[in-house]
């Protein structure tokens, strides 16, 4: 027979494939993004790699790891709960090292856009991560309603930031001078 839980977390089971899926592949493409840039990054630009490329992908990969736990069938309320609770610490934690980086020591030029997406957002997306593992703990049926929130609003942040580096990597990549490739 299945919990509770099951149930419940039977019916978002297509959300969490979905948004499991888009995280693993935008992961490949931030890969793919640093690789073509990686002209572009010099030891003068690897703070700024460190405070945006870096958090993107760990970003996705949490909710990559996040949508595999929530589908994996024989969680109990206790076990997911304590799961998201850990998930969400670790990327709050991880959150306020690039909220040092980007607000307190400012290494670099960063316009407030940029610093919501980059530290603000993502910080508020774990907190949700953490209030889910709560009222898992509680077995509150809103809580895959808060872990959905959690998880958009992380991917949200993710894409955006993502499109910002290639845009960034794209005005910044040198083109080659077609004058004087020795062509008729």
């Amino acid at each position: 027979m299945h919990s509770p839980l099951a149930e419940l977390v039977h019916g978002w089971h297509d959300f969490y494939v979905l948004v499991g899926t888009a995280s693993a592949t935008l992961v490949g493409l931030m890969f793919v993004t640093a690789s073509i840039g990686a002209q572009v990054f010099t030891e003068r630009s690897r703070e700024a790699l460190r405070a945006f490329i870096s958090p993107t992908v760990v970003h996705f990969s949490a909710i990559l790891f996040i949508c595999i736990l929530a589908a994996i069938p024989s969680q109990t309320w206790l076990t997911l709960g304590a799961l998201l609770l850990v998930a969400g610490a670790a990327g709050i934690a991880y959150s306020a090292r690039i909220w040092v980086q980007l607000f307190v020591r400012r290494s670099f030029a960063v316009d407030m856009v940029d610093r919501m997406f980059y530290a603000a957002i993502p910080v508020l997306g774990y907190l949700l991560v953490l209030v889910s593992g709560c009222l898992l703990l509680m077995q509150s049926a809103l809580s895959v309603d808060v872990l959905a929130a959690a998880l958009i609003t992380l991917l949200v942040a993710g894409i955006r930031n993502g499109w910002d580096m290639t845009i960034w990597i794209v005005i910044r990549t040198p083109v080659m001078d077609r004058t004087n490739d020795g062509a008729p």
